[in-house]
């Protein structure tokens, strides 16, 4: 009985504690002391509740230097169980130019496309470097 009042206290914590995202600067605060000095790429999702309250972060791949691949139907599998109804994208470049590359364009757009299918909106995509970060949405790419 104890364990388990615990647990629902600490349930209770966290549900007070929830970041709100309802910006991109938002998302960087979030996401830039995690990925922003890396020296190979991560690719992370943001899953977000009805109010834009963070459900999870999840770090959906790593890769190398150069590039990481993301998976589509991990990141969605991942949504639907959380009851997510958006998300941000977020990935790295330890090159420091935040600047998003075709294979970036092409994923965002993949993404929104599934995300529009399985009704979980693709908030924004942050490619974020150690002082900087490009926003998809805030460039009007979304």
């Amino acid at each position: 009985i104890t364990a388990m009042e615990l647990g629902k206290r600490r349930r209770q914590s966290e549900a007070l504690d929830r970041k709100k995202i309802v910006s991109s600067a938002q998302a960087f605060e979030i996401m830039q002391p995690i990925i922003g000095d890396l020296p190979h790429e991560e690719f992370w999702v943001v899953y977000l509740s009805t109010s834009n309250k963070v459900l999870k972060s999840s770090c959906v791949s790593k890769g190398g230097l150069a590039g990481t691949l993301a998976d589509v139907r991990m990141i969605f599998k991942e949504g639907i169980t959380l009851n997510a109804v958006a998300c941000v994208l977020a990935h790295n470049h330890p090159s420091g130019d935040p600047k998003p590359s075709p294979s970036d364009i092409m994923l965002t757009k993949k993404m929104v496309e599934a995300g529009d299918i399985m009704d979980i909106k693709i908030m924004d995509h942050l490619i974020i470097t150690e002082h900087e970060y490009y926003s998809f949405a805030d460039d009007g790419r979304m």
